[in-house]
């Protein structure tokens, strides 16, 4: 357990960060998930809005550190094929 007062703060710190840094998390898979959703539904005008949606959201999620620049850039990538190939 944290002894000197410092410590007690950074402990509350961390658990405060650790809480936002989940919502963030959160909110970025809902993100994708939509935009994964309104493919295999078939739905490309949906589709590209909820990409148009999810781009900006994500690409700051990665830029704050909460995921890889590159684990974001490759779902992107993926996505966007997968809407280009909808007929």
């Amino acid at each position: 357990m944290a002894n000197s007062a410092s410590a007690r703060k950074r402990v509350r710190q961390a658990a405060t960060r650790r809480q936002h840094n989940m919502s963030l998390r959160s909110k970025a898979r809902t993100y994708i998930k939509k935009v994964v959703n309104a493919i295999e539904a078939g739905d490309k005008k949906v589709a590209q809005e909820a990409y148009q949606e999810m781009v900006p959201l994500v690409d700051n999620i990665a830029r704050k550190g909460l995921y890889h620049k590159n684990k974001i850039a490759r779902h992107k990538s993926r996505l966007n094929k997968k809407i280009k190939a909808m007929s």
